[in-house]
């Protein structure tokens, strides 16, 4: 696959959905109907959490370059009767690529992973991304500056992730459980494999795992290929890449208007064929998502593609990589560098056209030397990308087994 499909199937794709089939008839694919909605001001805690009677504290942590990063937490369940001399096991959940920390609130309190693990005795903290829209802030940068965009998932690696379980671990004491979705599992497992976080980690939960995506394959794909783009690594000058603005949106609209293509089921060809969504959570994960994130990020996400590798951004010419880094690659993250006894959950699905199951499989390669009773595989013959984060059964076929295999690692 060659950098324009690379590129271009990474950008449409892990938005993990444009998921409603009536969309492509409307008004556009991303400026749909909900696309001037204002976010709600109170922000995720009043508009998706304490109205369904549980606490929630709007919190900020801010990186070691400056980004002020939006932070909730749930501390106990709704029904709680406390125990005020007990600590409980803090749990960190971070979302994907181009989504915030409201894609895990779409569903009922009974079916929303966050809400389910702290009605299940966990102290549960809901991360957001930089760049997303609680997550704007810096001490001395602005948005509208192109500065503010000059970034990809390897700072999310280097300061987003350690300030948030910094300041976690300081609040709580604890060592910390993760959950991470599609590029929440990319940036904890670079992570992991150059020694970051691990020493304030108990376990992580990997849902819908992405590493390598050299098998990744969908229509719009195969249309970006043949496609004839340009220069799209500054996408027309913007360093932020907002799926809901005009260029974004006309690319796109161009694309699917090749013969042959069928954009009438964006989700499907995009992320495979979610078994399990209920469609009055699509029209909620319409009206929230996707977010923002830098163009820079998503021609890094491109590069993991191209090269079939996991290493830091490539600058593309020796010169500037020998500036970033001292030498002419960029340096890979070895991911069997990862520390044999960390307790890891993977959960993949045979439908989800991003996080291929041939793409696993070279995750678990990269991983056989990991102590056998410290990794726990599940695999999902009919769940897709959303179905991980948006199922109406996701509680019942992956929640609970990820509620076990956290307990299991508090009782071991």
């Amino acid at each position: 696959m060659d950098f324009l499909s690379s590129f271009f199937s990474i950008c449409l794709l892990v938005i993990a959905g444009e998921p409603h089939p009536s969309l492509a008839s409307r008004t556009g694919f991303f400026r749909h109907k909900y696309a001037d909605v204002e976010p709600p001001p109170d922000g995720i805690c009043a508009s998706s959490v304490i109205v369904h009677g549980y606490k929630c504290q709007e919190l900020q942590v801010t990186t070691k370059d400056g980004y002020i990063l939006s932070l909730q937490r749930i501390p106990e369940g709704r029904n709680e009767v406390r125990d005020k001399g007990s600590k409980k096991q803090p749990v960190i959940i971070q979302h994907g690529v181009l989504v915030d920390g409201m894609t895990w609130l779409l569903n009922p309190p009974e079916q929303s992973l966050p809400l389910i693990l702290a009605d299940n005795g966990f102290d549960v903290w809901i991360a957001n991304t930089r760049g997303t829209r609680y997550s704007r802030r810096h001490t001395s940068l602005d948005p509208s500056s192109p500065d503010f965009w000059n970034w990809s998932w390897d700072e999310l690696v280097s300061y987003d992730l350690p300030a948030v379980f910094g300041y976690v671990f300081s609040q709580t004491g604890q060592k910390i459980n993760y959950v991470g979705h599609s590029q929440g599992t990319l940036i904890a497992l670079a992570s992991f494999s150059v020694g970051n976080l691990v020493n304030q980690l108990k376990s992580a939960a990997l849902l819908s795992p992405i590493a390598y995506l050299s098998h990744m394959n969908t229509a719009l794909g195969v249309v970006a290929a043949k496609s004839f783009v340009g220069e799209i690594t500054t996408l027309f000058g913007l360093t932020e890449f907002d799926p809901r603005g005009l260029p974004v949106n006309a690319f796109v609209k161009s694309l699917c208007a090749y013969p042959g293509v069928d954009c009438y089921d964006l989700l499907t060809a995009l992320t495979g064929k979610n078994c399990c969504l209920n469609s009055s959570t699509v029209d909620l994960f319409l009206k929230n998502e996707p977010q923002p994130t830098s163009t820079k990020n998503m021609v890094h996400l491109a590069q993991t593609v191209r090269h079939g590798v996991l290493a830091k951004f490539n600058y593309e010419r020796p010169d500037y990589n020998i500036m970033h880094y001292g030498e002419a690659f960029p340096p890979l993250y070895n991911l069997s560098n990862i520390p044999h006894d960390l307790p890891l959950f993977v959960s993949y699905g045979g439908r989800d056209a991003l996080s291929d199951v041939l793409d696993v499989g070279n995750l678990l390669d990269a991983l056989k030397f990991h102590d056998v009773d410290k990794l726990s595989v599940q695999f999902i013959k009919d769940y897709a990308h959303a179905d991980y984060i948006m199922g109406v059964n996701a509680k019942d076929i992956v929640y609970n087994d990820v509620l076990a295999f956290f307990k299991h690692q508090f009782d071991a």
